[in-house]
């Protein structure tokens, strides 16, 4: 692994800890060979050397147990509740009362259409999930955090329908709110939103992440995060990560791939969206998940190296600020991205 790679995935935790995240592209410690496993010598060395009797194939054994017995009383899990709406498509985590993704889709003519209003919509516990493994309202309640929308509700103004749903707490995640959700996070969808400019189709998947710090006491990473609720209910994420596939619009065509990872904690305006680029890897080997397998090496692109990714502080008064820029690794400018009002 290079020293570019273990510093920008260090560069994820800059606002709660310094490289907590850099094991998760460590490579693998060598497995010693183990000296209990059966090896067959080359016929250079001498005549092959039969197995011992003892050893069966597993086929011609008759167990005296049925494990899967089990089943008749009922699957114990895990059971990942796939959840389809007008705007979404979601799975959720039952133990941590968050969803594990959230994918969304968007275009120039979904974010243009304006028949809803946010004012209209209300934060509703998602009774299709089972209601012993549900978020609840008043588990946010004087939390200190807001209710996160993982798809953001101005994504889904086209319908006052797929807005509302936006709301279901499913769609949630605990958040800082100050300084985040607020704010950086906010300018972070608005860069989303911008990339309809040059792409006429855009896929985004959002979820949390749970990753490990390390402990100054004893060197030893560990992963730890805040339950809210009384009793405590909703897991709190220590990291967001945002998956994006721009998409050219041409059957078979390229698709320009990103991939961020937030801390969940106040960032300043003027921190570069770029140092919170990661490998795609990391996140698939942070959340247990894959983004990208049926996408071929050839049809794949770098999204900032092909458009310049940065966010708009939305208390600029000039809007329209050009943002024109050369990117890293890129020669020459990328293409500038204007802002979209949330």
């Amino acid at each position: 692994m290079s020293k570019r790679t273990l510093a920008i995935i260090a560069g994820i935790s800059a606002a709660t800890g310094a490289a907590i995240t850099a094991s998760i592209l460590s490579s693998r410690p060598g497995r010693k060979p183990d000296p209990t496993r059966t090896k067959t010598p080359s016929t250079q060395s001498g005549p092959l050397v039969a197995l011992p009797p003892q050893i069966r194939p597993l086929k011609d054994l008759v167990t005296p147990v049925n494990p899967n017995g089990l089943f008749q009383y009922g699957f114990p899990g895990p059971i990942n509740d796939l959840h389809p709406t007008l705007a979404t498509t979601s799975a959720f985590d039952r133990r941590t009362r968050n969803p594990m993704w959230v994918a969304e889709h968007i275009t120039p003519a979904s974010l243009s259409a304006n028949n809803a209003d946010r004012k209209d919509s209300i934060f509703v516990e998602d009774e299709k999930i089972p209601e012993k493994f549900r978020a609840k309202l008043k588990d946010y309640a004087r939390s200190g955090y807001d209710r996160g929308h993982q798809v953001p509700a101005a994504d889904a103004k086209w319908s006052q329908d797929a807005l509302d749903q936006t709301f279901l707490l499913s769609n949630m995640c605990p958040q800082v709110g100050e300084g985040f959700n607020r704010d950086y996070w906010a300018h972070f969808e608005d860069f989303c939103r911008r990339l309809t400019h040059n792409y006429p189709s855009v896929r985004i998947v959002t979820g949390p992440l749970y990753l490990p710090k390390r402990d100054p006491s004893d060197g030893k990473w560990r992963v730890s995060y805040e339950v809210i609720g009384s009793p405590p209910n909703v897991a709190v994420p220590t990291h967001f990560y945002k998956v994006i596939f721009a998409e050219d619009g041409k059957t078979g065509g390229d698709v320009s791939l990103g991939a961020f990872v937030l801390p969940n904690a106040p960032i300043a305006n003027h921190k570069p969206l770029v140092d919170f680029e990661v490998p795609i890897e990391a996140i698939e080997r942070a959340s247990g998940l894959e983004f990208a397998t049926n996408l071929p090496l050839q049809r794949r692109k770098k999204l900032c190296e092909e458009v310049h990714c940065s966010v708009i502080v939305r208390e600029f008064t000039d809007r329209h600020k050009d943002l024109m820029g050369a990117s890293p690794g890129r020669k020459g400018p990328a293409r500038a991205l204007t802002p979209i009002g949330r």
